[in-house]
């Protein structure tokens, strides 16, 4: 079993940055998926970011490209977030979620593995 526990989060002005921090202990896997989600108050958990195991591969969602980086050195450091020109409409609670995988497109579904979330908010 993976346990994936998130740091970092925080109150910051918009316009400010924050960068996020995930770590995976206990079973490791030669290649592991890792990826970022996000729950706002009174909205389902949507997809953020997502990294392949040897970091080489990335996607984002349309509403952070361009703002937030999601990058790892390999399948068995921390995976991190760092967010830009973050605004009031990031706020939210940020997850980290992985998997075994070789390709590193998934679904919310198809993680396995979940950290406990970390709070994120952005005033105006």
């Amino acid at each position: 079993q993976v346990q994936l526990v998130e740091s970092g989060g925080g109150l910051v002005q918009a316009g400010g940055s924050l960068r996020l921090s995930c770590v995976a202990s206990g079973r490791t896997f030669s290649t592991y998926v890792m990826g970022w989600f996000r729950q706002a108050p009174g909205k389902e958990r949507e997809f953020v970011a997502g990294i392949s195991w040897s970091g080489g591969s990335t996607y984002y969602a349309d509403s952070v490209k361009g703002r937030f980086t999601i990058s790892r050195a390999n399948a068995k450091n921390p995976v991190f977030l760092q967010m830009n020109s973050l605004k009031p409409e990031d706020t939210a609670v940020y997850y980290c979620a992985g998997r075994p995988g070789i390709t590193y497109r998934y679904t919310e579904n198809e993680y396995q593995d979940w950290g406990q979330g970390t709070q994120v908010t952005v005033s105006s």
